[in-house]
């Protein structure tokens, strides 16, 4: 258990979830089924939020999380602060169509 994960989850109606992540310590993937195993809710509208993918450290799981992001269909992805140059970049790759790069002002309806 990571105990200073925090995480926002909105089912939001006919959509699915939408999970606000701070920095997904425990995992962005182990955040994502956790969302879903409290809610019972398969479906993901959106993630927003760190992914905690950035240096060395963690750059080996780049790709086994966006694997995972794409297979569970995840409809809109907006990594913040900790995700990390180079998985941004995969995330963007994987998910054209879900990718929003977000910024101050960033605005996404689901």
């Amino acid at each position: 258990m990571i105990w200073d994960d925090q995480n926002v989850i909105v089912n939001v109606r006919n959509k699915g979830l939408v999970v606000v992540s701070g920095c997904s310590h425990a995992g962005a993937v182990s955040v994502l089924r956790n969302a879903q195993r409290l809610t019972g809710e398969q479906r993901l509208a959106g993630f927003i939020g760190g992914l905690h993918l950035t240096g060395g450290l963690f750059e080996p799981i780049i790709k086994p999380t966006v694997d995972a992001f794409v297979a569970a269909g995840v409809s809109r992805v907006l990594p913040a602060h900790c995700t990390g140059w180079k998985a941004v970049h995969q995330l963007a790759r994987a998910l054209p169509d879900a990718f929003v790069q977000p910024a101050v002002g960033t605005v996404i309806t689901f």
